[in-house]
């Protein structure tokens, strides 16, 4: 079936409960089917084809079609974790790969209503780009499950399930879907000249050595910040803070490639 509206492969998800679901699509369709299926025995098979394909590279899913096809027919199925975020309305959303509060809320945005015909790398950096050169940071607090909180001018919180986002951002270069726990990425008051100097570090994971870059792990976080802060969640725009975070373990079967 193709997608009709927003939501609509979720609906239509939740009727496969028990079946095998090939998903042709990006991060922003895995999603849609995660939030159909989640906690069921259904499982998926992914056909990368969207902009970003984070989700499928942080699972060694092949981009080429016919190898991804492959994987669908005589892949393992692996359970996993899923993310899930409750705002402050009370409306909740499951994730497979990442979420983030900050600047990647504006950047998802951007990136939506822009033509992707030069590929999701490209889109995605021209996007965060664009958007820092306007940004402003502001105080934010971020409480973990553990009882750690970090207070202050921040640029991005990073809420990982996956490695990959932004089409091909190493974000979370250690993150297991599988350990019930996110790692948390705080990136802190940067400026511009560390923009320049740490950007292109982003598809490494080197950025993680920059003194205003912390990681943490923990299966809850809380955000919060002075002013409303945009959200996304693999890569699709879902309003602001203040949100919550949550590790759902085991809670979606994916095939992936046999050797994985």
């Amino acid at each position: 079936m193709l997608s009709e509206f927003p939501g609509h492969l979720a609906q239509a998800a939740g009727e496969g409960r028990d079946s095998l679901l090939v998903v042709i699509g990006g991060d922003g369709t895995v999603n849609e089917v995660a939030n159909g299926i989640a906690g069921t025995n259904a499982e998926i098979a992914v056909l990368p084809c969207g902009t970003g394909q984070d989700f499928g590279r942080t699972h060694g899913i092949p981009s080429r079609f016919d190898d991804a096809v492959r994987v669908a027919l005589g892949g393992t199925a692996r359970t996993i974790d899923l993310g899930r975020v409750e705002l402050e309305s009370g409306t909740s959303r499951f994730f497979a790969n990442v979420g983030s509060a900050g600047m990647s809320g504006a950047v998802a945005r951007r990136a939506n209503g822009m033509t992707k015909r030069f590929g999701g790398r490209a889109t995605f950096f021209y996007a965060l780009t664009r958007e820092f050169l306007a940004w402003q940071n502001t105080r934010v607090v971020v409480e973990l499950g553990d009882g750690i909180t970090r207070e202050g001018p921040m640029h991005d919180v990073v809420v990982a399930n996956g490695r990959f986002h932004g089409g091909g951002m190493k974000l979370a270069p250690d993150a297991r879907q599988d350990d019930g726990a996110f790692d948390v990425v705080l990136i802190g008051d940067i400026t511009k000249p560390d923009f320049v100097t740490t950007a292109p570090k982003l598809y490494s994971g080197r950025y993680l050595s920059h003194p205003k870059v912390e990681l943490l792990r923990s299966s809850s976080v809380s955000i919060s910040a002075d002013e409303p802060l945009p959200l996304e969640v693999d890569g699709e725009p879902i309003g602001t803070t203040p949100a919550r975070f949550e590790i759902v373990r085991s809670a979606l079967r994916l095939r992936v490639p046999a050797a994985a």
